[in-house]
């Protein structure tokens, strides 16, 4: 009886009429989008089962001699799909040949530290969490980075994945990314720079990125920072001491924090710190390898999202009574 519904609807297809109207009518279904997933290696047989599996409400058959009779069946391709209300028969075989697979988008943004990233990656449900249980040397190495700090190394963006993929092919784009930007940023590189390496490129550029939001600061604050690194000056920025304090900081950062020694601490060690604090965004990256020429040793935020910026501790001084403890000259 089946085969002979599949030569009938061939036969009505190739006819036209009543066969051009199925292909054009919406397949039977809810109201809500069903989702279809189509393992590699799976026959147009099969596809079509899953099809009617996931909740299309047709016989599999019918659906079959479609695929064939279009000649397209061998161009299904694997893969996770999503199947909205109104879709007809021939929209569905034009979307598993052109594998239009249903996409989701992970946002990793700039400032992060990889604690935060991977609390990101546990709370998306789409994402399979290979990477869960792995520490974070086990996962860098998961990754082709064996003995390489996970902080900074990967670059913020939104990025799309089809559901059910892994985290770690999330991670991996986002790495190489970073690989990417990093490169493009050290090419350019002003010629007088004090940093040594790419790596110490980010280190700075990470510590940009959590020292001002402002656009038109960054490249200052940079060249405040480079000044600082070639007279040997401490650094002394509280989001190293604060990253290095980690989950223990709550909030508040006091006096005795500035004083306890970690390898972060820029007030109590010389140089940059021995590995990024965050993920750098592209500005951050660039203000880091082009810093602004200036005279400055000093900054001091202002309260409205800029800083000020000064030559000498005096002038310096002035600016924190009147910006942070708000005393007027």
């Amino acid at each position: 009886m089946r085969r002979l519904l599949v030569f009938v609807l061939v036969l009505l297809i190739a006819a036209g009429g009543v066969g051009f109207w199925w292909l054009h009518q919406p397949l039977p279904m809810g109201n809500e989008p069903l989702e279809l997933a189509i393992e590699p290696g799976t026959t147009p047989r099969g596809v079509a089962r899953d099809v009617v599996a996931a909740g299309v409400r047709t016989d599999p058959q019918f659906l079959y001699a479609w695929f064939r009779f279009s000649g397209q069946d061998r161009l299904i391709k694997a893969g996770n799909y999503e199947i909205p209300p109104g879709t007809t028969p021939r929209g569905l075989l034009a979307k598993l040949v052109r594998g239009e697979e249903a996409l989701r988008a992970l946002t990793l943004v700039e400032g992060w530290n990889f604690r935060q990233v991977r609390q990101a990656l546990a709370g998306d449900d789409q994402l399979k969490p290979d990477s869960k249980g792995l520490t974070d040397e086990a996962l860098m190495a998961q990754l082709g980075r064996p003995g390489v700090a996970p902080e900074g190394r990967f670059f913020p963006d939104t990025y799309t994945y089809a559901k059910g993929s892994s985290d770690l092919a999330v991670l991996r784009r986002a790495l190489h990314a970073m690989d990417r930007k990093l490169e493009a940023a050290w090419s350019q590189r002003s010629a007088d720079t004090p940093l040594k390496s790419a790596d110490e490129a980010l280190v700075l550029a990470s510590i940009v990125e959590k020292e001002t939001g402002r656009a038109s600061d960054r490249a200052q604050i940079a060249g405040v920072f480079v000044n600082r690194l070639r007279i040997g000056m401490l650094l002394q920025t509280d989001p190293t001491v604060i990253y290095g304090l980690g989950e223990k900081f709550d909030g508040n950062l006091r006096r005795r924090d500035l004083l306890a020694d970690t390898p972060w601490n820029t007030y109590t060690r010389a140089g940059l710190p021995p590995t990024p604090i965050a993920m750098p965004g592209k500005a951050s990256l660039l203000a880091a390898v082009q810093p602004e020429r200036t005279k400055a040793l000093y900054f001091v935020a202002k309260g409205d999202g800029t800083s000020h910026f000064s030559a000498s501790l005096d002038e310096h001084n002035r600016a924190v009574n009147r910006y942070q403890r708000g005393q007027q000259q």
